[in-house]
């Protein structure tokens, strides 16, 4: 009776000292608070990416709400969307088997399904307060990263970067990807996302085409960071065309299924 009670209370210690985002097997949910009431629990529909880690940031955040465009006379802050992109990218990845570490957070809003959303200063660094200037809030961020890049065992680590850019209201961007200078890994997850993309604009919007690129970029965060990197910029915040890709909720969930699919091709 007393060996039963032990074995039951060392099990419970385990379960509870277990991360809410650990992988997963195929059938068994998880919850993550921050995707929000409706959205915090959910099942793992494949092993797909089972062995793998990945370090999502949203562009900027707290006291920084990054690119701001206009739609219907409300502001659209790029922080906002970008946070909700990544928060969608981040469930995504775990339904598919991966850890997953979200690096800017914010414990209110989890996944929306609104065009407008609303901008706040509420953005932390995994719990941490955002700095006021970009050269700390950069720092910040990347230490977090090669942290929790150290004390991961997984083969397969990836640090994924989403921003929105901004540029004159007139022109229409597709999506960028930046990969480090000389990161073969780099360069060959952006040229997957690339492909991934330019297939779903075939299918999705024949005669369009895809004009997103990848280059190489002097970025900071892909500079300063130890694990494989890519940096999204998703659109041109002022531009009309490229706000319907970030205020339609259904855009927004494609983008993120979008980059769960390049990341997956490249990951096998």
């Amino acid at each position: 009776m007393e060996k039963t009670r032990l074995a039951t209370i060392l099990l419970l210690a385990l379960l509870t000292a277990l991360p809410l985002n650990a992988q997963k097997r195929k059938g068994q949910t998880g919850k993550e608070p921050l995707f929000g009431k409706e959205l915090a629990t959910y099942t793992v529909a494949s092993e797909s990416l089972r062995g793998a880690s990945f370090y999502l940031v949203a562009g900027h955040g707290g006291p920084d709400p990054g690119a701001i465009g206009i739609y219907q006379g409300r502001p659209l802050h790029e922080d906002e969307y970008a946070y909700d992109i990544i928060l969608r990218l981040a469930r995504e990845l775990m339904m598919r088997g991966a850890k997953v570490e979200v690096i800017i957070q914010d414990k209110k809003d989890g996944i929306r399904e609104g065009k407008i959303l609303a901008g706040s200063k509420r953005e932390t660094c995994m719990g941490k307060a955002i700095p006021l200037k970009q050269a700390e809030r950069l720092q910040q961020r990347a230490a977090k990263i090669n942290e929790l890049y150290r004390q991961d065992k997984s083969k397969y680590k990836r640090a994924i970067f989403i921003h929105v850019d901004s540029r004159s209201e007139s022109k229409q961007t597709d999506v960028y990807f930046y990969h480090a200078n000389g990161s073969k890994g780099g360069k060959r997850l952006a040229d997957n996302l690339k492909k991934t993309f330019t297939a779903k604009y075939q299918k999705h919007q024949p005669g369009r085409g895809f004009t997103g690129t990848v280059s190489a970029r002097n970025l900071y965060v892909l500079r300063n960071t130890s694990p494989v990197g890519v940096f999204l910029e998703l659109g041109n915040i002022r531009n009309k065309q490229d706000q319907k890709r970030l205020v339609l909720p259904n855009n927004r969930q494609a983008l993120a299924r979008w980059i769960a699919d390049g990341i997956e091709a490249d990951y096998k």
